[in-house]
């Protein structure tokens, strides 16, 4: 059990950086970064108590609380805000100065990473991915999970997931905020991997596909909408909210590919990656059509936790995941639109 700190009433005195335990920084670093006791020591291969004691220490050296507790973990003081880019710099300089001539063995590694993506994601990078893997690591599995949310930074703080793949334009515009403040380091690095294009599906012999498809006749069918949150409402309809239209989501799936075979076979229409309709494997049975209405350009990320930033087999992951892309769309980084990791 955390051990309260007790403020000290006078006034405060600097800390003694010659008498400073450098280990504290790496433990403070740590549940600055998971917000939890409990993670941070399983990260530290340390007991939950010892983590405690550690910050004690801390506390005392610096004459503040740091992190208090807050629901089922810590929240930061101000201080700690402060204090933790310059101490998350310092340990990232030392772990490559240190790492600097440990190199990742893909080889003689046999790691197993989790994953996470939409369907039509997976259909599009795991091919590559996997035929990389075979010829580069074949001792390396992945574990592909399904993308059940817009805003995975939860599951990446939680260690449940080494990388997620994805439009995640809310949780993006919240790293960006953070990144603005002076000061703040975001748990979450994110480096884009692709533009992707959305089209309108529906069946070979629609009644609409003898035609071009306009704002009318589009608002006004019946449409199945492909929502990880099951909410019946996504960005297509916040395009049309800000035409002063609307559309009737009649069904809503959790999966691209069971969205492809649902059209198919009724006279509902979706929406869906351009790229994932020749994954459906009856491309026959369907008709694409442009989007009667122009929509933000939809970015695909790849995002992980800042605790694998320089982990050299998490770097290599990623660059595998860079290069699975590059494959899919058979484009240089330059065409691809590809940035570097932030």
């Amino acid at each position: 059990m955390d051990v309260p700190f007790v403020p000290d009433k006078s006034p405060p005195t600097p800390a003694n950086f010659r008498t400073l335990d450098l280990n504290l920084l790496r433990v403070f670093d740590q549940v600055m970064a998971e917000r939890n006791l409990t993670r941070a020591a399983a990260n530290l291969a340390m007991t939950q108590p010892a983590v405690s004691n550690a910050l004690r220490r801390l506390r005392d050296s610096l004459h503040d609380e740091l992190l208090v507790r807050s629901g089922y973990g810590v929240q930061p003081t101000p201080r700690a805000l402060e204090l933790w880019p310059a101490v998350r710099a310092a340990l990232e300089s030392l772990q490559s100065a240190v790492q600097s001539g440990a190199e990742f063995d893909p080889g003689a590694s046999r790691d197993t990473f989790v994953l996470a993506m939409a369907d039509a994601t997976a259909a599009l990078l795991i091919p590559p991915l996997v035929r990389e893997l075979e010829a580069q690591a074949p001792g390396v599995s992945l574990r592909v999970r399904p993308l059940l949310t817009r805003d995975p930074r939860n599951l990446l703080a939680g260690s449940e997931l080494d990388a997620v793949i994805g439009y995640f334009p809310a949780a993006l515009a919240a790293i960006g905020a953070a990144r603005m403040q002076e000061g703040s380091v975001d748990p979450i690095a994110n480096r884009r991997l692709y533009d992707g294009e959305y089209v309108c599906v529906m069946r070979a012999g629609h009644p609409l596909a003898s035609a071009p498809l306009d704002l009318d006749a589009f608002c006004a069918a019946r449409h199945l909408l492909v929502s990880f949150s099951g909410r019946p409402f996504g960005f297509v309809d916040e395009s049309l909210a800000a035409l002063g239209r609307s559309r009737r989501v009649v069904l809503t799936l959790n999966q691209f590919f069971t969205a492809g075979q649902v059209v198919s076979q009724t006279d509902l229409l979706t929406v869906v990656p351009r790229h994932f309709v020749a994954s459906t494997g009856i491309v026959s049975q369907l008709v694409v059509r442009p989007l009667p209405l122009d929509l933000p350009i939809v970015h695909v990320e790849l995002l992980w936790h800042q605790r694998h930033t320089s982990r050299a087999a998490h770097v290599w992951l990623r660059s595998m995941i860079v290069e699975a892309a590059h494959a899919a769309f058979a484009q240089s980084p330059a065409e691809s639109g590809l940035e570097p990791d932030r």
